[in-house]
């Protein structure tokens, strides 16, 4: 997969919209999707002969949407939210490592498909797996991992979500918690 222009902006009612757009070279198809933050996006694919078509189509695609008051967002004002699910083991176990592969696929595609960010990375550290997704609306994506989680049966009884600001990875705060707890740490 090539380059992805992904924009937002706040339409006069002040709700978040998205467009991004990318050549899906398996296809030979230039793909745009859509809609409004944390909605299920509209896609259309065009058929493009090759590379160089789509490009041209990407470049239209990027002036298009900076005419229509579309930009990127800085990284300063996005949010880091982490999926932490508790795991029976320090090291974590083969179960727990097609959790991370599980969740984090789950993950990618339901936040990309809603404009509500990417999946990051994953690690595991003691007793925890924690997958970091770099998000452009808390509470947004905070309900869309938990709904992923519980649709994808991905251990939602285990499941915290903390989050923090871009610039401020070291203060998450918890936003879920399957358990009674009152702290998100790493």
């Amino acid at each position: 997969m090539s380059e992805i222009v992904r924009v937002y902006k706040r339409d006069e009612a002040g709700v978040l919209q998205f467009r991004e757009a990318w050549f899906d070279e398996d296809y030979n198809q230039f793909v745009m999707n859509y809609g409004v933050v944390g909605h299920q996006s509209k896609t259309e694919e065009t058929d493009v002969p090759g590379s160089a078509e789509a490009d041209g189509l990407l470049d239209a695609f990027a002036a298009q949407c900076a005419e229509d008051g579309y930009a990127e967002i800085p990284e300063s004002e996005l949010s880091w939210v982490v999926a932490q699910f508790a795991l029976k083991t320090r090291e974590g176990t083969e179960r727990d490592r097609y959790l991370e592969e599980k969740a984090t696929d789950a993950f990618i595609s339901h936040l990309a498909w809603r404009g509500l960010g990417t999946v990051e990375r994953s690690e595991f550290t003691a007793f925890k797996l924690n997958i970091f997704c770099l998000v452009p609306d808390v509470n947004k994506a905070v309900n869309a991992i938990k709904v992923c989680a519980r649709g994808e049966d991905l251990d939602f009884t285990k499941l915290s979500i903390g989050a923090a600001a871009f610039n401020e990875p070291g203060t998450f705060k918890l936003k879920h918690s399957a358990k009674p707890a009152n702290s998100f740490t790493l």
